[in-house]
This record gives C-alpha cells, structure tokens and sequence, in this order.
C-alpha cells in the first residue's frame, strides 16, 4: 500500500498565504492581488478608447503583459500549493483565473481577444474572504440556502406565470389582431411578458378598448408578480437559523461558509484544520 505524501511545511506556510488571509502575510498577498486585478480592468476599459491606445499603446501593452504574467504565476501557484489540485482547477474560481490569463496569450493569434480580460473583475469576489467580511459571506450562505429550499415553490410559479403570459398573449393576438402590431401569437406572449413584468417598451401597444382591457389586468397582475417570489425567499430565509459562519477555506473542497467552532468541512468531510 503506498503511503500518503504530507504537503511540506513551505507548501502549507504558500497554501496559508495564497488561500487564506487569516495571517499578515496572506492579507497583504490578497490585498496586492485585488489592486493587480482592479488595475488590469482598468487597463482594459482604456484599451476601448479609440483615442488612448494611440497615445498610449506601448504603456498598456506592457502593463497588460505585466498583470498577465502575474496572473499566471499567481494560478501555477494556486495548483501547487494545492492539496486537491484537480479540485481547484474545475472550481469557480479556478476556471476564472484560468479565463484570467487565457485571453491575452489568445492575442498572440486572434485581434480581439484582450477584450475578453475583463472576466478577472469577477476574481473581486474574493475581497468577501480576504476582508473577513464573514457577515456577508454568512448572508450570502443563507440566501443560498433559501433560493435551493424554495427552487420547487418558484418554479410552479413561474409555469403559472408563463401559462397566464401565452392565454393573455393568444387573447390579445385574437382580439387586437396583425392591423394594430399583433402579428402573431409568440409576438402577443412577447408583450404580455414584457407588461406582467412592468418592463413594457411601448414598440406594441393594444388600440381597442377590449384590448387596452386586458392590458389593464395584466398591468395589475404584474405588481403581484413582482411579490410573490419576493415573499417565497424571504420566509425561507427566515426560517434559516443564524450563525456565525467564518471564511475558512476547506483544503480539500475548497468551498467556504464553515461554522465558527467547525473542525470538519460540512460538505466534504475533510479536516478544516
């Protein structure tokens, strides 16, 4: 039986600094991290403006390289230091600062890509975990847990709603008809959806007073459509108890949100400490 390899005390001194933030060290790492990241958009944003990369262009194409080759080292070294290293490389935040990276080697062959480098705004997330704003991350937990909880309440909800959407839609097709914009039904359920939803752009607009009826029921309906879901997450989440939840890194799963007193990840099992 071969036995298990320990991490070594440099690779889990790399795991506290790149994973965590609970040291001096670890903080200043994410910190330095989310001002590499935060500039790197910005360097992008300015990269759309025509006029910039004439006058500028040199800078920018080096500062872009500059935070790409960071980024990269920053990634190789999340692989490393990782315990589960396949586990990090398909999780969220894996995939993203791969995405990170991958665009500006694209470059190299396709004009363009560098655009898509503004995918590493979403690496700001982490300023939940490297903040300890833990407050957050519990909020953030707990509205998780509601939206699983009442997934099957919302979704005969919405197949209501979609079913009200395609009898007004078929209603108005019939009485307004193609004269006045209703050309056909699926066009109808367009505009009943964007009235239930209050959004309603005005491009169709019902001319008979049967119609302008209808509409006005519908119009009424949206306000109770807006309530509604509202009202289905929000006793769920009062009915999750409140505790206090840390921003720990499971080594194993990666996944955060843990009790204070955990000593065992709640989703895999692995020992948090």
């Amino acid at each position: 039986m071969t036995p298990k390899v320990k991490p070594s005390n440099t690779s889990l001194r790399l795991y506290e600094i790149i994973f965590e933030s609970d040291t001096r060290a670890g903080k200043i790492y994410s910190v330095l991290l989310l001002i590499c990241i935060v500039a790197s958009v910005v360097v992008v944003s300015l990269e759309s403006v025509s006029t910039l990369p004439v006058i500028f262009g040199r800078w920018l194409f080096v500062l872009e390289w500059f935070f790409t080759i960071i980024f990269t080292i920053d990634y190789i070294a999340r692989i490393w230091v990782a315990p589960n290293k396949r586990k990090y490389i398909f999780s969220f935040f894996g995939i993203v600062d791969l995405l990170s990276i991958v665009p500006t080697y694209l470059g190299l062959f396709y004009v363009g890509a560098q655009s898509l480098m503004v995918i590493r705004s979403i690496r700001l997330l982490r300023i939940f975990r490297i903040f300890k704003l833990s407050r957050y991350v519990g909020e953030g937990q707990r509205l998780s847990l509601a939206l699983k909880s009442s997934r099957h309440k919302i979704t005969v909800f919405l197949v209501t709603i979609l079913t009200c959407a395609i009898i007004a839609g078929t209603l108005m097709y019939l009485i307004e008809g193609p004269e006045h914009g209703f050309t056909n039904i699926p066009t109808s359920i367009y505009w009943a959806i964007s009235t239930m939803t209050t959004v309603s752009y005005g491009d169709i607009t019902p001319e008979t007073g049967l119609g302008q009826t209808l509409a006005s029921f519908i119009m009424i309906l949206g306000y109770g459509i807006i309530a509604v879901p509202t009202g289905i997450v929000s006793a769920e989440m009062v009915s999750q108890k409140n505790k206090e939840i840390t921003t720990q890194v499971c080594p194993h799963c990666l996944k955060e949100g843990h009790d204070h007193d955990a000593v065992f990840c709640k989703y895999c099992g692995g020992n948090l400490n």
